[in-house]
């Protein structure tokens, strides 16, 4: 059976050095009729296991361990019985929303999960977070990029432990290597492809350095 990928939107607030601002996640379902995996369970487990439907949830991957993408993901592991993976890398961003709960499984870079009929390789992406990861599914032609890719640029670098030189080098280094038709997936706002941001990424990383 074919996988394929869906998004859900939901809203809630992202916190982080003293501040706090509204915000829209993507929630991304991958899959088919039978399994599922989640990457990034924001804001709303009641939404995201509705849309989940009566498919069986076996992971839910973390693109980076800002509250806005992990807040409701032990909720529905609670719910589900899925597997919370995370780059270890991002455990000190992890303990400030979950202190009393850790990630059931660490990802480590090329490391494939593989379920549900995608195989995603995870890419260490580190720059909007140090355990930032992407994950790559050559055969859907797609790459879930959390807030390490944007349609228009790269993610935001102007809080604590984040690092602008470091998630260019992730940009060019990870990602603009990948095919240039390879739809990208993001973590906010909308979707674009590896080919349409290389022109003007290329001008990212002349000031990059």
């Amino acid at each position: 059976m074919t996988a394929r990928v869906e998004r859900l939107v939901t809203a809630g607030q992202f916190t982080l050095d003293g501040g706090t601002w509204d915000v829209e996640n993507n929630v991304w379902i991958v899959g088919d009729d039978h399994e599922v995996i989640v990457i990034d369970a924001a804001h709303d487990a009641e939404a995201i296991a509705e849309a989940v439907g009566d498919r069986r949830l076996t992971a839910i991957v973390c693109t980076h361990a800002h509250n806005d993408h992990i807040d409701a993901a032990p909720a529905l592991a609670d719910a589900t019985g899925a597997v919370i993976w995370l780059h270890p890398d991002d455990m000190p961003l992890w303990k400030l929303t979950h202190p009393d709960r850790d990630p059931d499984a660490h990802l480590l870079d090329g490391q494939v999960i593989e379920g549900a009929g995608v195989d995603l390789t995870v890419l260490h992406t580190p720059g909007h977070a140090p355990g930032a990861v992407c994950l790559y599914d050559p055969g859907l032609g797609v790459v879930f990029t959390g807030d390490t890719l944007f349609q228009g640029g790269p993610g935001a670098t102007g809080r604590s432990y984040s690092n602008f030189p470091t998630i260019i080098d992730s940009i060019r280094d990870r990602l603009l290597t990948l095919p240039p038709e390879t739809k990208v997936l993001t973590g906010h706002g909308d979707s674009t492809t590896i080919g349409a941001e290389a022109p003007h990424l290329q001008e990212w990383i002349a000031r990059g350095h």
